[in-house]
């Protein structure tokens, strides 16, 4: 089967139909092009056209009068922040963001999948950070999109937060 797009997402819908789950690794969230398997069995090929096709749990790439072929994100391991202040928040975030690294942010806490290195750097500064098993789906977005109102970043927009506190 070849999918080319999504077709929305489960927390839009409400339905009786079995849901057949092709699970994803975070970092296979953004490929265009992708060959994997439902957890029926299910081959899926994905090819999509417009850029920065990005996947989230739940997203629907299939759907007939019985089935739903839905995206659903596997959990890896990550380090687990949890900021106490903006300016710390700021100072984890240039942390991270100096190792090229994706941020995600979910549930009031700051996410990155584990890296060794990172979280011995991170523990060595003072930072209180954990190791556990989180679905990494809501991924920040560090730059506004070229034809967007602003061109802050998301770093630009907490440091100026912590210079007003």
């Amino acid at each position: 089967m070849i999918v080319q797009q999504k077709l929305g997402n489960l927390k839009q819908l409400q339905t009786t139909k079995k849901i057949d789950w092709l699970p994803l690794e975070w970092y296979e969230t953004n490929k265009r092009i992708l060959h994997k398997k439902t957890n029926s069995g299910k081959e899926v090929v994905m090819k999509f056209l417009k850029e920065n096709q990005q996947l989230t749990q739940g997203d629907i790439l299939f759907e007939d009068d019985h089935t739903i072929i839905a995206v659903e994100i596997i959990e890896c391991d990550a380090i687990i922040i949890l900021p106490k202040t903006m300016f710390s928040m700021a100072s984890i975030c240039y942390e991270i963001g100096n190792k090229h690294l994706p941020l995600f942010f979910q549930d009031q806490e700051v996410l990155v999948a584990y890296d060794e290195p990172l979280f011995k750097l991170l523990s060595a500064g003072g930072y209180d950070v954990q190791k556990g098993k989180r679905k990494l789906i809501s991924p920040l977005k560090t730059t506004v999109a070229p034809h967007g109102n602003s061109s802050d970043t998301i770093f630009s927009k907490i440091m100026k937060l912590t210079t007003n506190e």
